[in-house]
């Protein structure tokens, strides 16, 4: 099949686009650009075979130099496919980049690779109406050579696509349950937290895996000095809603990665003439919240109906709502949706067309 013959949600799966939930599924092809030190970046290329030959003392492997990203391209009513704020992408991945003292990659050649990997593998879009999205996984690490603590002289960046539903099965339809994870610190203060770095993430593969098997399918981290003060979900930002001062609430903290549709949710609340409050939010305070949601990309926005605290045989609820999708959820959710989808004027000028 000719690229000019490909079109969006024309790819053959093993299950219905309404159906695909959040899990790897193969592709066209990913895309790879390598830096070498004294030559700069090079060209995106375009690779279909799934694996990466990488050199045994790549610090990547020894020192953990390694992050990544998450974005998603949509498919709009009029056939075109449409890539969500990648700008502020490349922004966040370069931020941690400088973290952890690697080759940072320029904004422009960011973009060019992720259409470049989109485009190749266009027929794996969903198409519109399916709810779904082609999210798009960027990683960045040290491939060259170091046994001493430094940082690489060669970065391998590759960026991989997947067609993908919900993140937790029902999405905006089933509020989930979460739990308040008190035996575990997710990043430490004055860490890597607010860095998206391959290691923040494998210290939440025991909670996480623990919390799941409680019936908890997302756990909600304290701050790890005080442990008073919430923090953030294990892959997504905490917000909590309150009616009656009608405010978005979010945590201000140098350890809580920042979320891209947290950002845009945020400023779709101002103007919705929400109080926007960015601060420190004590546990206590989970008892004034009506709503909770946990938001990004991958999930977007999901709705938490309980989450339990558990001390021993002593157990806290907080509940949010009768266990229906809040007012205030729902109506964030269907804008920045809408604008995903191509449904409403973009007037921010989020969407990138392909």
């Amino acid at each position: 099949m000719s690229l000019q013959t490909k079109k969006p949600g024309t790819a053959e799966l093993d299950v219905p686009w309404g159906e695909l939930g959040f899990e790897f599924r193969p592709t066209n092809s990913h895309v790879r650009v390598t830096y070498k030190e004294g030559e700069g970046w090079g060209k995106p290329e375009l690779v279909t075979e799934p694996y990466i030959k990488l050199h045994i003392g790549a610090t990547a492997l020894h020192y953990g130099q390694a992050c990544f990203e998450g974005l998603k391209a949509f498919c709009h009513e009029d056939g075109t496919v449409n890539i969500f704020r990648p700008d502020e992408n490349a922004k966040r991945m370069q931020a941690s980049c400088d973290r952890i003292r690697m080759a940072q990659m320029p904004t422009d050649l960011f973009i060019d690779a992720v259409k470049a990997v989109v485009n190749d593998n266009i027929e794996y879009v969903p198409p519109y109406g399916s709810g779904g999205a082609l999210y798009i996984r960027p990683i960045l690490f040290g491939s060259g050579p170091r046994i001493g603590l430094q940082p690489a002289d060669e970065y391998t960046f590759v960026c991989l696509v997947i067609p993908v539903g919900d993140y937790y099965k029902g999405g905006l339809a089933s509020p989930v349950k979460g739990l308040l994870i008190t035996d575990f610190d997710r990043a430490a203060p004055r860490g890597v937290g607010a860095a998206k770095v391959a290691g923040n993430y494998a210290a939440d593969l025991l909670p996480n895996m623990l919390s799941k098997k409680q019936g908890f399918p997302i756990g909600l981290y304290l701050d790890a000095k005080t442990q008073s003060k919430i923090e953030e979900f294990s892959t997504s930002n905490f917000v909590g809603i309150k009616h009656a001062t009608n405010s978005y609430v979010t945590p201000k903290s140098p350890s809580v990665l920042p979320s891209i549709t947290n950002k845009a949710l945020m400023q779709l609340a101002e103007e919705e003439g929400m109080k926007v409050e960015q601060r420190d939010i004590d546990i206590e305070e989970l008892d004034e919240f009506d709503e909770v949601l946990a938001v990004g990309t991958a999930v977007v926005v999901t709705p938490v109906g309980s989450i339990t605290r558990l001390d021993g045989d002593d157990i806290k609820q907080y509940k949010f709502g009768e266990g229906e999708i809040g007012p205030v959820t729902r109506k964030l959710y269907d804008k920045v949706r809408a604008i995903q989808n191509g449904e409403v004027e973009d007037k921010y000028g989020w969407n990138v067309k392909l």
